[in-house]
């Protein structure tokens, strides 16, 4: 009897977490468009545990930003380039040579001239799903959620406030005095309080932890896997961060959340905006997203305005 493999596809989003969980709706509508492909997502395989978790994925194969894919994705029939509008991811996924590319328009690269155009003022969610009802994908950009993770959260994180003090750049990261005084402000309404990070950020936690009057059981950073942080947001009752990967979890699990926004709107990269558990605080102004100071729009959002979006949660928690 022949044997027969099945067609690839090939996803590239070599990026972080909320890069991923921006996508999930693009790698959900590629999964439904082609259902007999093995779809194969070119990212970091650190990523790959929530990546299952979408349900849109058949594999994750390691790959680096603007890295030479891996020679098991090479003569794909489909790639998608999920990664930037080129022109260097487009080479770098030609150079595979695939049957059938689908990219933004990139003038350096005259197989992309009839491709869709890329808009700069675009939230991520609707740049990837555009990509795709543009070539003749349906693909639905509220369709974020996924599955809980299988483990579970420690039993003082769960219906807790998550605090997660962390960002990938100085600019997106709010004081650790003011997520403090947030910490002790919750803790005097009754509620468990724990703090998040990755392991490079455990200082930072323990700090808030002791300024925000909390014991060492409530410092998780540096304790979690990738699957694990998934499991306490999952479980928790409310996450307090800035713009960076872990809110997209509290999209992507239902959790309500109070996001600080500084150099990037959340126009771009905030949560629905139809969602009234999601409260992104921005005062207006840009900047450099990875800048190496505090965005001075970020310092503009005071306690009081987290404490008082906090309060809507409340509110909102009551009504139900």
């Amino acid at each position: 009897m022949a044997i027969t493999t099945r067609p690839l596809l090939v996803a590239l989003r070599p990026l972080g977490l909320g890069d991923l969980l921006t996508a999930v709706p693009a790698l959900r509508a590629l999964r439904a468009a082609f259902p007999e492909y093995r779809v194969a997502l070119a990212a970091p395989s650190t990523l790959a545990p929530l990546a299952y978790l979408s349900d849109a994925v058949d594999d994750v194969v390691d790959t680096l930003p603007l890295r030479r894919i891996n020679a098991r994705l090479e003569r794909a029939d489909v790639v998608v380039n999920l990664h930037g509008k080129g022109p260097e991811s487009h080479r770098l996924l030609l150079a595979s040579r695939p049957r059938r590319l689908l990219a933004f328009a990139n003038a350096e690269v005259p197989e992309s001239s009839r491709m869709p155009a890329w808009q700069p003022d675009e939230h991520e969610v609707e740049r990837w799903c555009r990509l795709l009802s543009e070539s003749g994908i349906t693909a639905d950009p509220r369709d974020l959620k996924l599955k809980r993770p299988s483990r579970p959260a420690p039993a003082h994180a769960r219906k807790a406030t998550v605090v997660h003090p962390g960002a990938a750049s100085a600019a997106r990261r709010w004081p650790p005095e003011r997520y403090a005084a947030v910490a002790r402000a919750e803790l005097r309404r009754g509620r468990r309080v724990v703090v998040t990070g990755g392991p490079g950020e455990v200082g930072v936690a323990r700090a808030v932890a002791v300024a925000g009057g909390l014991d060492g059981s409530a410092v998780l950073a540096g304790r979690t896997d990738l699957l694990e942080l998934a499991a306490v947001v999952a479980a928790a009752g409310r996450l307090i961060c800035g713009d960076t990967g872990v809110a997209h979890l509290a999209t992507a699990f239902r959790t309500p959340s109070v996001v600080l926004f500084g150099p990037t709107a959340p126009a771009l990269w905030g949560p629905p905006p139809d969602s009234p558990s999601h409260r992104p605080l921005w005062r207006g102004t840009t900047g450099d997203p990875h800048g190496g100071s505090p965005d001075p729009g970020l310092l503009r959002i005071e306690v009081e305005h987290v404490l008082e979006a906090l309060a809507d949660l409340d509110a909102l928690e009551t009504a139900a």
